[in-house]
């Protein structure tokens, strides 16, 4: 159960849309202006985006809900949610350790992609020239620079240390009542200039609202589920914290569902923006990771700053607010559990993920994995998706579904109509299983796939 004295001292959000803004923010990152666009053009587009709609309707959606359950009835981080919620020496508080420890190492690199779109917010202030591939092996300069990739490194965990230091109404809410509409506006403003003013808009919108199911594979329809899962902030601990903040006359059902449109919306807005450029210049939709920093930059030489820009800094602001609510996670434990102040914590604990992201800056650092020699930003990319975040999710999964006193779910719910009951037969057999699959298809052993 709560503990008011604690909830005035750790801070509430100040309204509900600062709530809905800063969880919307949380989900919106990188994964949905970089990953959902290029994932769709590997995937053939139409027949992705609905199975990837389903997906986060029974899984995203219920596995949301549940974090939000816990954090708002126990107004405690990740580690004393659990505790709470079942005993001391709980050993369901693993849990909330794994979403404390994906969030340092996932905001450790994801702080290295991010600086990389602040630096091309000025690269393209100067503007992209040249053949394609000197556009093209501008990406790689940066990547394979560590001066270059630890300096814009060090820009964006600092934006992010200096938020996150203002609190729950005085930083992060604040912060996020700014950047989402503008994140939102420009979005919007680039989207309106890819359907009226070029001539891919038509056809980007048939891409990705024309469903084409013999373009769907099996594999496509796993990435669907997995990014469904991922997009959402979900098996880290983010959403938990974040409901930690909720006041208690809050409508949890509806804040979930908001943030969840919104979420979904801001996807299909970047696709569209995305896909009306691409097809305008007839590329390639199937671009792959590198249609954001590689294909993109070749569009942008012939559209100018004017375009490019305002892209880049959409895709800054994507990140930031992402970033906010990664550190969040593990700030919040040490000022609950070890009673270390707001400031301590923040700049302690952002400057040790800031030192562990220079693993991930320093491209010629690499280590043998998987059979490979590879960079700690792929190692540390790879641990936390297929392993720590659907293991996370999987366990939060069955504690809500089996664990969790049932009156403290029909306290938070706030009913036990068919709407709850339905939940629970999701949370209980839906989506453990979905998520299940999701863990054993990041380990390579479902039987009907082929893996390399």
């Amino acid at each position: 159960m709560s503990d008011n004295s604690q909830t005035s001292t750790r801070g509430n959000w100040g309204t509900r849309v600062g709530f809905v803004l800063a969880a919307t923010g949380s989900a919106i990152g990188l994964g949905n202006i970089w990953k959902f666009p290029y994932i769709t053009g590997v995937y053939g587009g139409g027949a992705f985006v609905l199975v990837y709609l389903f997906c986060v309707l029974l899984i995203g959606l219920p596995l949301m809900i549940a974090e939000l359950m816990i954090g708002r009835r126990t107004q405690k981080n990740p580690v004393g949610a659990f505790k709470a919620l079942h005993h001391e020496k709980s050993i369901w508080q693993m849990t909330g350790w794994l979403g404390i420890a994906s969030g340092f190492l996932i905001l450790s690199f994801y702080s290295v992609v991010a600086g990389w779109a602040i630096a091309y917010i000025f690269k393209s202030i100067v503007g992209f020239s040249g053949t394609t591939e000197m556009i093209q092996g501008q990406f790689i300069e940066l990547v394979t620079s560590p001066k270059s990739s630890i300096l814009w490194h060090t820009v964006f965990m600092g934006l992010t240390i200096a938020i996150v230091i203002g609190g729950i109404k005085k930083g992060i809410e604040r912060w996020s009542k700014i950047l989402m509409p503008l994140l939102f506006a420009l979005l919007l403003g680039l989207m309106i200039y890819g359907l009226a003013f070029t001539h891919g808009g038509v056809q980007a919108l048939s891409f990705l609202f024309k469903p084409d199911f013999s373009k769907l594979t099996a594999e496509g329809i796993l990435s669907a589920l997995g990014h469904a899962f991922f997009t959402l902030s979900l098996g880290m601990g983010a959403m938990l914290t974040y409901g930690s903040y909720m006041k208690r006359e809050t409508n949890l059902i509806k804040d979930a569902i908001t943030v969840s449109f919104l979420d979904t919306l801001i996807a299909l807005m970047a696709g569209v923006t995305i896909f009306s450029m691409v097809f305008n210049y007839n590329l390639e939709p199937a671009a792959g990771p590198g249609l954001i920093f590689q294909t993109l930059p070749v569009l942008f030489a012939q559209t100018g700053p004017w375009i490019s820009v305002p892209f880049f800094i959409l895709l800054s602001f994507a990140a930031l607010t992402s970033s906010i609510s990664l550190l969040e996670v593990v700030v919040s434990y040490f000022i609950d559990e070890r009673k270390w102040s707001r400031m301590k914590a923040t700049l302690i604990l952002g400057g040790m993920i800031y030192l562990t992201g220079i693993l991930s800056a320093v491209a010629s650092w690499q280590v043998m994995f998987r059979g490979k020699e590879q960079g700690w930003l792929d190692v540390f990319d790879f641990v936390t998706t297929n392993y720590m975040l659907p293991i996370g999710g999987l366990l939060t999964c069955i504690f809500v579904a089996w664990v969790m006193p049932d009156k403290d779910k029909v306290e938070e719910f706030g009913s036990r109509g068919i709407m709850y009951q339905g939940l629970i037969l999701l949370l209980r057999f839906v989506t453990p299983l979905a998520v299940f699959i999701v863990i054993l298809h990041g380990l390579e052993l479902l039987p009907f796939m082929e893996y390399k």
